[in-house]
């Protein structure tokens, strides 16, 4: 796990490198305002105590953010990079948690004086846990329903090499010694307004996209589901020619898991370019080095068993003089040979939102795919509209 973080000369020479801008723009570009600028200023200092507060104040999930966080926010924003390179903010961030979780300096955050409000939020990710510790800093008492056996939502997808399990179990308990924090697994709940009716001021809906998308085609059911694969992965090994479609960010962890399990042969089907694809300039190294074939402008249309064997047959893509994305003929490409295909378009919501006062929507569920940080400050943003509203009345 020590490959995750800095080590002592990179962590040095990164916190060197921040120039102390008075605009701090990677706070601005930052989802949840978290300022790199201040929390580099303690660490510089040794002060890592304050450090890892002022992260954890703006983003509960402050150290599985600086493992996972992609470089489109405060990365991107940095002015360093008009000098040479943008500090990577994120890795920064994730070493002093460590720091700080290794040596016990985050403190019990002081409790707010409770108020006679109840919010109940359903779903366990990173929205869920950003709307919880938002609510309790106003003394609202919260309920968490949770379907799944552990909390941290589509966080418990991402390879554990890459996020460990005990990041996020750690990440959690944080909250739940906070007694307005009370927390209900294997609770799948789909009746939003029957729950209201149950003692709760208001609700929110934190539950993520939980319905895969489909291609629609012939032998599509042949294929394995993502979510199933990323959950499961010891379920499906396969030491052969492993084929993923989809070119985002679950499609690459798909992609590098089957290479750790022992493909010999890892392909990608992407549809568009690999400059569309909406991964960072990390997972694209990471493909690179773990020599992963991306076959772009190309899109299955149809998958068959044939001799024991999968066979995807595809159809190569084209833009038009419009910029839309067509098909270049009706010519199907086979791809023989193929001993597992992994379907990873990514999600959507399983039932549409309904209007109803007091029921509030964050996360993916609403604004669609999303990083965890972005989860974070809609879960946030959830919670203060619900503090603003009854502490008001």
């Amino acid at each position: 796990m020590s490959e995750l973080y800095l080590n002592k000369a990179q962590f040095k020479t990164e916190l060197e490198k921040c120039l102390q801008c008075p605009s701090k723009p990677c706070m601005k570009a930052c989802p949840v305002l978290c300022s790199p600028c201040d929390f580099i200023a303690s660490a510089q200092n040794n002060d890592y105590a304050k450090a890892a507060e002022l992260i954890y104040k703006q983003n509960p999930l402050g150290e599985v953010c600086g493992l996972i966080c992609p470089d489109k926010f405060c990365m991107k924003a940095c002015l360093r990079a008009k000098l040479d390179y943008s500090i990577k903010i994120p890795p920064v961030q994730a070493t002093i948690m460590k720091i700080a979780r290794e040596k016990n300096l985050l403190t019990s955050q002081s409790l707010a004086m409770p108020i006679n409000i109840k919010v109940a939020i359903i779903g366990g990710g990173p929205a869920g846990i950003g709307a919880a510790t938002e609510l309790i800093k106003h003394g609202i008492a919260v309920t968490v329903y949770e379907k799944e056996n552990n909390l941290g939502g589509a966080l418990n997808l991402i390879p554990t090499d890459r996020l460990p399990t005990e990041i996020i179990d750690y990440e959690w308990q944080k909250l739940q010694n906070n007694p307005l924090i009370k927390v209900e697994t294997k609770m799948n709940i789909d009746d939003y307004e029957s729950l209201l009716a149950h003692g709760y001021d208001a609700l929110i809906v934190a539950t993520g996209e939980q319905k895969s998308r489909s291609l629609g085609i012939d032998g599509e059911n042949l294929a394995i589901d993502y979510k199933d694969y990323l959950s499961f992965p010891q379920k499906h090994l396969s030491t052969g020619h492993v084929a993923i479609i989809g070119g985002g960010a679950v499609a690459v962890d798909c992609a590098i898991m089957a290479v750790k399990q022992g493909a010999t042969h890892v392909e990608m089907f992407v549809r568009r370019r690999i400059g569309d694809m909406r991964i960072t300039h990390l997972e694209r190294e990471s493909l690179l080095q773990n020599g992963v074939d991306i076959t772009t402008m190309t899109r299955v249309a149809k998958i068959m068993r044939e001799n024991g064997l999968l066979t995807a047959y595809t159809i190569k893509t084209r833009f038009d003089d419009k910029g839309k994305l067509i098909d270049e003929d009706t010519m199907l490409i086979p791809r023989k040979d193929i001993d597992m295909v992994i379907l990873a378009l990514g999600s959507s919501r399983a039932q549409e939102p309904i209007t109803a006062e007091n029921i509030y929507y964050a996360g993916d569920y609403i604004n669609g795919g999303s990083t965890a940080v972005e989860a974070v400050a809609s879960g946030q943003k959830a919670a203060r509209q619900i503090a603003e509203k009854f502490k008001n009345n």
